[in-house]
């Protein structure tokens, strides 16, 4: 008798069968201008860095930064957080920013902010590096009650309700990324 251990991915096809779908390109594209013109706003013509957090934020960054019209220098992060039996939440690099951030204005721009423990982690991590300021940016936020202490978006697009969601960077078991819309899940 044969056990096949690989487990079987849900079909984007199914999910989107049953989803709802929330946000379309044009009202995102709509909502990312917006933010692109608050965000120059804020930042006054001072150049800043433009942390984009990896993967998830990948396709919400490169609309956000052709929104932006203040000069931008790019870089990127990929981290993760796991919870040891003795440290708790300690986050994981994959990549760490390549520039200083010392004395810089961060945008640190995501995808969703929903409970904020690696956001957190990031942004803390910034000022540790010596960012001057760091700017959360996220495409959307979800409506719950479960966002941990001490982590806001600075900028956010949309909210969403407090259910899974998928498309336009944000993955449903790592497909689905390139939608050009948000969705949920019934």
């Amino acid at each position: 008798m044969s056990t096949d251990a690989t487990p079987t991915i849900p079909s984007l096809a199914d999910a989107l069968a049953n989803a709802d779908l929330l946000f379309d390109r044009a009202a995102l594209e709509g909502v990312i201008a917006d933010m692109g013109r608050r965000i120059d706003a804020a930042l006054d013509g001072e150049r800043a860095v433009f942390l984009t957090v990896m993967n998830g934020a990948l396709v919400f960054g490169g609309h956000l930064a052709l929104a932006i019209r203040t000069d931008l220098e790019f870089d990127y992060v990929h981290a993760t957080r796991y919870r040891g039996a003795t440290t708790g939440n300690e986050l994981h690099w994959l990549r760490e920013p390549q520039v200083s951030l010392a004395g810089r204005v961060v945008l640190l721009v995501d995808d969703i902010l929903d409970e904020g423990h690696t956001l957190k982690a990031v942004r803390d991590d910034c000022l540790r590096r010596g960012a001057s300021r760091v700017l959360v940016v996220s495409l959307c936020s979800k409506r719950h009650d479960r966002l941990v202490e001490g982590i806001a978006a600075d900028f956010n697009g949309v909210e969403l309700p407090d259910r899974y969601v998928f498309g336009f960077g944000m993955d449903y078991y790592e497909q689905g990324r390139n939608l050009p819309g948000i969705y949920a899940l019934r």
